[in-house]
């Protein structure tokens, strides 16, 4: 059986919830059109989170991977279309470690794109009534850090790869500090990102033919 794997994130900045996990543990062990979820949590650690990838994608040997994460502030599913090789932190992760203008992978390229049909993808997602966008920027936290690590771990593999930004949860809104931001039940991002896994599958089955379809910025 084909495995998805689907990784999540601890806790960071002082939050007692990571909507990424609460998502991604939701959704473990279920079965899919002949496929198997397996959830994995990684840490918000720049040192530990791309050992902790290595080791699951050696052990699960997926034919997907969705990584998702956390994004105070947005308002909608956000699929990532590209990660940069620099970490550079606003806050300490949950180590202490807080770089500066260092490159996730020294030498490696500049970036790396998404393997999955984002646009395929974002267009499926609101036709079944979630809110969805193409984002330009995985930011330099650890969030990117990993989808730059995936992406490269997987480089040339023939496994279809990528991200997605999670909104908060209403528990997070409700108590963090400054004006109020957007947030989603957890039971609507799991069915959220349970469509987003039933669309890839899809999608693998038609052949990974990404959408033509407008999803760029003016700025």
């Amino acid at each position: 059986m084909m495995r998805i794997l689907l990784t999540g994130f601890e806790p960071f900045g002082g939050q007692s919830l990571n909507p990424s996990w609460e998502v991604a543990r939701a959704l473990h062990g279920l079965q899919l059109q002949g496929a198997q979820v397996v959830a994995v949590q990684l840490p918000c650690v720049f040192a530990r989170a791309l050992p902790a990838l290595q080791q699951a994608l050696s052990q699960h040997t997926p034919g997907i991977v969705l990584a998702l994460g956390q994004a105070e502030g947005r308002c909608d599913f956000s699929v990532e279309r590209v990660a940069i090789n620099v970490m550079d932190a606003r806050i300490p992760d949950n180590a202490g470690a807080q770089p500066i203008d260092v490159p996730v992978i020294a030498g490696g390229p500049a970036a790396y794109f998404s393997t999955l049909p984002i646009k395929s993808l974002v267009a499926g997602l609101r036709a079944s009534g979630f809110p969805a966008s193409v984002s330009q920027t995985a930011g330099t936290f650890v969030c990117n850090q990993v989808f730059y690590g995936l992406q490269h771990a997987l480089m040339d593999q023939g496994v279809h790869s990528g991200f997605m930004h999670l909104p908060l949860l209403p528990e997070q809104a409700a108590h963090w500090p400054g004006p109020s931001l957007p947030s989603w039940s957890v039971n609507l991002q799991v069915a959220g990102v349970r469509q987003a896994l039933v669309l890839l599958l899809a999608q693998r089955q038609q052949g990974w033919a990404d959408a033509a379809i407008g999803g760029g910025t003016l700025n």
